[in-house]
């Protein structure tokens, strides 16, 4: 049996699964995220520490098994946070996770590094430069946080809870901001221009390769015998298309969790050189890039809302939202609660409501929500087309798959047919798929990616709603536009 972890931004979720990939049993605990001031997020990595063992040993019950039974272990989880440790990799403060774009005023400092022009950056990295990335967040660690002498992603930080050593996967290392694409190395300018010592940063290798052994700090934080072989590990943007069987290019996923990020794999490397760039490229942990949008506050904005409403069942919010027609009666709603990441990235926008009358009322706002997060993924598909990347189909996974309001919803503004994957917790499938590999039970992850089973539903488009999603989606650009200023 193989263990996949998922260090989500709300939860630690555990899926064991058998040599088919087929999962026998889940087991989750969800933690908090602080908010000390607007754009900014802190978390604190204990909270994961502590979750670690009871999920396990609610996977391990559901699934009916022992902890012996358990022959690998596999981490993906959350991007583009940053958590400084000593050598040691003990946390020495809260982790600056995805969310975190307190470091947007250090960036316009670096303008006069050539490597940082917008075109030259964007030919190197393959991204975006933004305050959400880590290379930002170091930058600002050390400015004000100063004393840290190794910086982890999410991912690699538990690991070396779990190894004793400090190891980092390409796909996640391409969203540093340091990584460059074409080399396959952490690109010397880039470095230098953040002040990065590159020994500071995790090590290099395959996420299909073994980090290291559970160790007895390991075996005590998961409940698991020592001595059980662990994956280099993957971001959760990487190990959840995987999990869902994608492996070649053509399908869309489009992934419903806190954040939605939205991305599809390209054999060959696809840069967005637009004056306006929307999606960023990564390396992939199987053959290919992954182009994708990083993610805007989509279950996370709808959480807000019902916290807001007192309605904190999303199947209560659903029913509110169902009976409103496309297009929530003009009203429109801008997905920018931690800053903008479509139809543009702006780390000062804020969200907005606008179009209200007497009329609405509280479904209008959920449809409006909803409606925002969708015509997000219609920008980033639109830009994936525009680029000559596959988009024949979507695939849907994370918790906001299991809604067939978001699904009909997500299929009438996009135009799309979506395919519900069979499990919604698809990346830490694809960990546990890495942690077959990296034992050699299974030869290479496209052997892995084609396990994933047949999705349960498909989803096609209602023609009748075309020209309502059509005309929403275009006062949802309007109003993005003419609130600019005010950003």
């Amino acid at each position: 049996m193989w263990l996949g972890l998922d260090l989500g931004t709300q939860s630690l979720k555990a899926v064991i699964c058998d040599d088919g990939m087929t999962p026998r049993g889940h087991g989750a605990v969800t933690y908090p995220i602080a908010y000390p001031r607007p754009a900014w997020a802190e978390q604190d990595p204990a909270h994961w520490l502590a979750a670690l063992a009871p999920a396990i040993a609610r996977a391990l019950g559901g699934a009916k098994l022992p902890p012996t039974a358990i022959r690998g272990i596999g981490v993906s989880g959350q991007l583009d946070g940053c958590v400084p440790t000593d050598l040691d990799n003990h946390a020495l403060g809260p982790c600056l996770p995805w969310l975190d774009r307190r470091a947007a005023d250090a960036l316009p400092s670096l303008a006069a590094h050539a490597c940082l022009a917008p075109d030259t950056f964007a030919s190197i990295t393959g991204q975006i430069l933004d305050a959400s990335h880590m290379a930002a967040k170091i930058r600002w660690l050390d400015r004000e946080r100063p004393g840290a002498a190794r910086f982890h992603q999410p991912v690699s930080f538990l690991v070396a809870q779990l190894t004793g050593r400090a190891v980092l996967d390409p796909a996640q290392a391409s969203t540093t901001m340091l990584w460059d694409l074409a080399a396959r190395s952490f690109s010397p300018a880039l470095l230098s221009a953040f002040a990065i010592d590159p020994a500071r940063l995790p090590a290099i290798e395959r996420a299909d390769a073994i980090a290291g052994v559970l160790t007895a700090r390991g075996a005590t934080l998961t409940g698991l015998p020592a001595g059980i072989p662990v994956a280099v590990g993957t971001g959760d943007d990487f190990a959840t298309p995987l999990g869902a069987g994608i492996a070649t290019p053509g399908a869309v996923i489009d992934v419903l969790g806190t954040a939605e990020v939205v991305g599809a794999l390209s054999p060959a490397l696809t840069i967005d050189r637009t004056h306006s760039p929307l999606v960023e490229t990564h390396a992939y942990p199987a053959p290919g890039y992954f182009v994708e949008h990083p993610g805007w506050l989509a279950g996370g904005a709808l959480t807000w809302l019902g916290e807001l409403l007192a309605e904190a069942d999303p199947a209560a919010l659903d029913a509110l939202a169902a009976p409103i027609a496309p297009g929530a009666d003009e009203l429109s709603f801008l997905p920018a609660l931690t800053g903008a990441m479509t139809p543009a990235w702006h780390a000062g926008a804020r969200g907005a409501f606008y179009g209200l009358t007497p009329a609405h009322g509280r479904g209008h706002l959920v449809r409006a929500v909803l409606e925002a997060c969708a015509f997000g993924a219609r920008d980033v598909i639109e830009r994936l087309d525009a680029l000559g990347v596959a988009t024949d189909h979507v695939i849907l996974a994370g918790g906001g798959s299991r809604s067939r309001l978001w699904a009909q919803l997500r299929a009438d503004v996009t135009g799309r047919v979506h395919h519900i994957a069979a499990h919604r917790d698809t990346c830490a499938i694809g960990a546990a798929m890495l942690a077959a590999v990296a034992a050699g039970a299974i030869p290479d992850l496209l052997t892995a990616a084609q396990l994933a089973p047949p999705p349960i539903e498909i989803v096609h488009p209602d023609p009748s709603a075309a020209a309502a999603c059509a005309a929403a989606h275009g006062r949802y650009r309007r109003l993005f536009d003419a609130l600019r200023p005010l950003f």
